[in-house]
């Protein structure tokens, strides 16, 4: 048995189900995603009807869900050099979900990078593939000794942030992705766009049964708009993913809070520097390292 696969055991302790879980989670990554998406869609198409399909959903999300992180928060998670434990009790502003909720980062320089499955799966998927990103050794020297075939490397903190700067010039917003599967804690940093990320695409198929369904939170910021410098070039509306920044036909912008997540694509992308990001307590707190350690008591 290879070392890492020990050390996956071990994570989960007694949980050998989930420790099992796990192994056939990224060992057959591409499969288990195609598959899950397979069965939400055969669920939609026949099932709409079953509204008791909701509490599926919320079974599902509550062990499988995202943080959406700003430029910013994602820098922070990927130049970390220092272990970071948070237990469940201390992360409900940040992360509102019941289950898998755990910012456990140990040896977070140790970084890989492999090949994303969503975009695997896709018959014209968004170029580069090799994008998704595993912080700290238990689950990046698990992805390196069994995941070859997904092109797997080990790459420093400067390459892991290149990465995610070049996604999101592309238009794709980065997640901190939280799993049960892989001990309920985070570590996995997606890029993620609109038409390939099999998260998003698992939440859209939620909300046809209901429009309050959501397995990825926001960042915990929004955008505050200028209307004194914008030029209405609506390439804030072209870059954002979950269509909270619209225009009518003539030219009035609209922004639907509800449902923005507070990537902050739309501020990096205005030239006229009408858009800002600011803090939302109604959109939680955010995944920001750096607040993290000065409000929450962290172990290390």
């Amino acid at each position: 048995m290879k070392k890492s696969t020990i050390n996956i055991i071990k994570m989960h302790r007694w949980r050998i189900d989930r420790a099992v879980h796990n192994y056939i989670y990224f060992a057959y990554y591409r499969t288990y995603v195609s598959l899950f998406l397979k069965a939400g869609r055969f669920l939609a198409s026949k099932f709409l009807w079953m509204k008791g399909l909701r509490h599926a959903f919320m079974c599902v999300f509550d062990r499988y869900h995202a943080k959406v992180l700003t430029r910013s928060d994602a820098r922070k998670f990927v130049t970390l050099n220092k272990d970071l434990i948070i237990g469940p009790d201390k992360t409900e502003r940040i992360i509102p979900f019941h289950h898998a909720n755990n910012i456990i980062l140990k040896e977070p320089e140790f970084i890989a990078v492999m090949d994303c499955p969503c975009r695997l799966i896709r018959e014209k998927p968004c170029q580069p593939v090799n994008v998704c990103i595993a912080v700290g050794r238990t689950t990046a020297e698990f992805w390196l000794e069994h995941c070859q075939k997904y092109h797997v490397r080990k790459v420093s903190q400067d390459e892991a942030l290149k990465i995610i700067i070049d996604a999101r010039e592309r238009g794709c917003i980065t997640t901190a992705w939280f799993k049960v599967a892989t001990g309920a804690r985070t570590g996995v940093i997606c890029s993620c766009c609109s038409c390939c990320c099999g998260g998003i695409e698992a939440m859209r198929i939620a909300q046809k049964f209901d429009r309050t369904l959501s397995n990825i939170a926001p960042s915990g910021y929004s955008a505050v708009h200028d209307p004194m410098k914008c030029k209405t070039c609506r390439k804030c509306s072209n870059v954002c993913i979950f269509n909270a920044i619209t225009f009518t036909v003539d030219n009035k912008r609209i922004y639907d809070k509800a449902v923005c997540m507070g990537c902050g694509l739309c501020v990096e992308k205005c030239e006229q520097k009408a858009l800002s990001l600011v803090r939302d307590t109604s959109k939680g707190d955010p995944l920001d390292l750096d607040f993290v350690k000065e409000t929450l008591r962290v172990g290390g």
